[in-house]
């Protein structure tokens, strides 16, 4: 009897011994996340971001995962170089390019890609110029147009336009705003003529009658819209991390394509099982202010196009660089195979 109650005791204490371990080695999990900031802007293009922090995609690879938020694409990319953050998504820039040919960022994934068969950045005159005549996009030569920063994806976006409907860029009044929301506002006001936005922006405008939509960016120019990015020191030094990253974008990306790019036999986008769910956690972060039933739709609308894996289209991206080389906002010596690594992310065009 004495030696049963000795084993009961024993039995107890391996017990307590083995509870205690246990959340020891919870507790050194959770200590152990590693902290990653991400610069983005709060767009539906972010979706993936916000996907993986709020379905713990992040957390599952160990990384405790926050974001910050900037109005422009610009800076998304000093604060990666500056190391103020870990991790971007956002359109590639003139001093984007800059910033990876000094060797201080490197491209690993790709965002969004204009895409037939899907909307992406409309081309929006103003009220004011449309009802003056402004109504088709060869018509946009010698007219004021709505930029965040000289070398912007808009400047990229518009240049390229110019070449395939035929009219000089040049002749363009550009007005570099610093933000969208001022673009926005000039727009709006009739302060300029045109801009080119993404569709969750651009949509709700023509609908409630604030400018009009004369054309779209994916029928005169389909391209990369913009990458996945780290600094040099992160692909050098933290390797791990950023694999683990890159796995959990991954994960926000195929829940996205899921819930929001999938169509039917006839090319029609569809409602999927997910895409209430997903809906929700973009709301979080793009159109809060509004209530679900009018933010939803405005989302859906948003939703552009995004590569399975993220994988990312080099081709497009050299051209691009020689682009802006072309027109002098990168230096001539930027070699983009310096600062792409495809090693995380099979390129698009791999077999």
């Amino acid at each position: 009897m004495f030696s049963s109650q000795i084993r009961r005791v024993a039995r107890g204490a391996m017990a307590i011994a083995a509870v205690a371990t246990l959340s020891t080695a919870v507790a050194g999990v959770a200590s152990a996340a590693e902290k990653i900031n991400i610069a983005t802007l709060a767009f539906v293009s972010s979706a993936p971001l916000f996907i993986a922090k709020e379905k713990g995609y992040f957390a599952d690879e160990g990384l405790d995962a926050e974001l910050t938020f900037f109005r422009a694409a610009q800076p998304v990319s000093v604060a990666i170089a500056s190391g103020d953050a870990d991790f971007g998504v956002t359109a590639f820039t003139g001093g984007f390019f800059n910033l990876a040919a000094k060797g201080a960022l490197k491209v690993i994934g790709g965002q969004l890609h204009e895409e037939p068969g899907y909307d992406g950045s409309a081309i929006l005159v103003s009220n004011k110029a449309f009802d003056a005549g402004l109504t088709k996009v060869e018509q946009l030569g010698g007219h004021s147009f709505a930029l965040s920063q000289v070398g912007s994806s808009f400047h990229y976006m518009i240049g390229n336009v110019a070449e395939k409907a035929g009219f000089d860029l040049a002749s363009m009044d550009l007005k570099p705003l610093q933000a969208v929301p001022n673009m926005i506002g000039a727009l709006k006001t009739g302060q300029v003529d045109s801009m080119i936005i993404v569709p969750h922006i651009a949509k709700p405008l023509a609908n409630a009658g604030a400018a009009h939509i004369i054309g779209w960016v994916k029928d005169y120019d389909p391209y990369q819209v913009g990458g996945l990015f780290t600094s040099t020191r992160n692909v050098e030094e933290r390797r791990d991390v950023v694999e683990h990253f890159v796995k959990a974008y991954q994960k926000g990306v195929a829940d996205y394509r899921a819930a929001l790019l999938a169509k039917d036999a006839n090319g029609k986008l569809v409602k999927s099982d997910s895409t209430d769910e997903i809906l929700k956690i973009v709301h979080k972060y793009v159109y809060a202010e509004d209530p679900e039933e009018k933010a939803f739709p405005k989302i859906r609308n948003g939703a552009m196009f995004i590569t399975k894996d993220a994988r990312l289209d080099v081709a497009d991206v050299k051209k691009q660089v020689k682009w802006y080389q072309d027109h002098g906002y990168v230096s001539k010596d930027a070699a983009p195979d310096t600062f792409i690594d495809t090693s995380f992310i099979p390129p698009l065009d791999a077999k």
